[in-house]
């Protein structure tokens, strides 16, 4: 059986990092946490888990990460954040994988469940490289939003990794660093033009990440799941920024990267309803029930957009079609996808008090 090296970074944690080690106890062979600043009781609470390290932070996430795996002794290793966890059920898909673990594999991607609906289903997902063999040297890359190229032989597991946040971050620290990058000169790489253009979307300054992920799609080496989120992301600025008919064009030029994904074909239905435009609303719902939901591709996914989400927008509108019974239909197919959730509960009330 293969060993594990647990590598995180880490400041100020005291909050989440023991909830996540405790996730992971008997897992990982052996724990490494770098702790890049801490002035709680972080480093307390690591050392009863494993080895505690010092960086010293320079704005480089990458370059933190890196050290991190140069402190690792063990076959592979696997990198967690403090505030995520490994679920019961994921415990035992990642105990199962661990155990048929061989040196021919270099790269074992996971899929990252970055929130949950109220049923406690994915809501965002994606996969990430989680487990890396350590024999191969891997390195980050990337000062913020930082990654490993996979390479080598890729297997691809269910184990899946929880990200549950209990804290704000510094929503602007992202930005600060991406921008004293570009004062200094420094260009930016495809994937960094994209995650720059994010981070301006994440601080509401919707005309500046607009023309930033112009920018990064004027780009002929921009990822193609990058460039389908790049169009649906720069729609949502546009919006914001009262241009509907933009924003729509913006969805549209997705189609041209890929099929058509759910994602695209939900936002593209929400202006056409918003513009009380309900047969073409309809007919994009109905793409997105057709569309695939694939997250092996790599790309962000929002699984609703498959499922839940049409099917509540077909219920609105079939219902200001005057089409009653087919709404209340969709509504009891969104109903299979969440049943707890408020928005199918309410419209049961609704068609109930109609008679339907």
């Amino acid at each position: 059986m293969a060993t594990i090296s647990l590598c995180m970074i880490v400041r100020d944690e005291e909050q989440t990092l023991q909830r996540c080690l405790d996730s992971v106890a008997g897992l990982a062979d052996e724990v490494v946490v770098t702790d890049t600043g801490s002035v709680d009781s972080t480093r307390e609470i690591a050392a009863r888990y494993g080895r505690v390290v010092d960086f010293a932070w320079c704005d480089d996430f990458a370059a933190a990460r890196n050290f991190s795996f140069a402190q690792a002794t063990q076959d592979f290793i696997l990198w967690l954040d403090a505030d995520d966890v490994i679920e019961p059920a994921d415990r035992e898909r990642l105990a199962q994988l661990k155990a048929g673990l061989d040196g021919t594999v270099d790269v074992v991607m996971l899929p990252y469940h970055t929130a949950l609906d109220g049923d406690g289903r994915p809501a965002f997902t994606y996969f990430r490289e989680r487990l890396l063999r350590r024999a191969a040297g891997f390195q980050w890359e990337g000062a913020v939003h930082e990654c490993i190229t996979p390479r080598g032989r890729v297997q691809y597991g269910e184990a899946a990794v929880t990200h549950r946040k209990e804290k704000a971050g510094d929503s602007g620290r992202n930005l600060r660093i991406y921008q004293a990058k570009r004062g200094r000169g420094e260009a930016f790489s495809a994937r960094e033009q994209f995650y720059y253009a994010r981070e301006l979307q994440a601080c509401r300054r919707y005309a500046d990440a607009a023309a930033a992920f112009e920018a990064f799609l004027a780009r002929p080496d921009g990822w193609v799941e990058n460039r389908i989120e790049a169009c649906c992301n720069l729609s949502d600025c546009l919006r914001a920024l009262g241009q509907p008919a933009q924003a729509r064009q913006a969805l549209v030029r997705s189609f041209a990267e890929d099929s058509p994904r759910g994602e695209a074909c939900c936002a593209l239905a929400a202006l056409e309803l918003e513009q009380g435009r309900l047969e073409q609303a309809k007919f994009w719902y109905e793409t997105a029930l057709r569309a695939v939901c694939d997250t092996r591709r790599g790309g962000f996914a929002r699984p609703a957009c498959y499922g839940y989400l049409p099917c509540i927008g077909l219920c609105v509108c079939c219902d200001r079609l005057g089409r009653r019974a087919e709404a209340a239909a969709w509504n009891e197919r969104a109903a299979l996808y969440q049943p707890q959730s408020e928005a199918v509960a309410y419209n049961r009330r609704y068609f109930a008090a109609a008679g339907q």
